[in-house]
């Protein structure tokens, strides 16, 4: 599922390419030596990275989710426990 709220250059990276891209961000906020501005635009992209983060730790969820055939022939799929 494409989120149209997200920037095509965010929406092609994988998982890891944006987690990285927010971490440094993060590590940039953190840091204080950016002007107001910058630190604006990069708050504002990285809530755009976080929930393209989210969106593609939901997806990978939902395709680890296990497939249970009821008693009755019935399919559904449980969640997994990764505890």
């Amino acid at each position: 599922m494409v989120d149209v709220d997200v920037p095509a250059d965010i929406a092609a990276m994988n998982f890891e390419e944006a987690l990285a891209e927010l971490e440094q961000i993060v590590r940039r906020l953190e840091g204080g030596q950016v002007r107001l501005d910058e630190a604006i635009l990069f708050y504002e992209r990285g809530a755009l990275l976080k929930r393209h983060c989210e969106r593609k730790l939901n997806e990978a969820q939902q395709r680890v989710d296990r497939i249970v055939i009821g008693g009755d022939g019935t399919i559904t799929a449980e969640p997994v426990k990764l505890d």
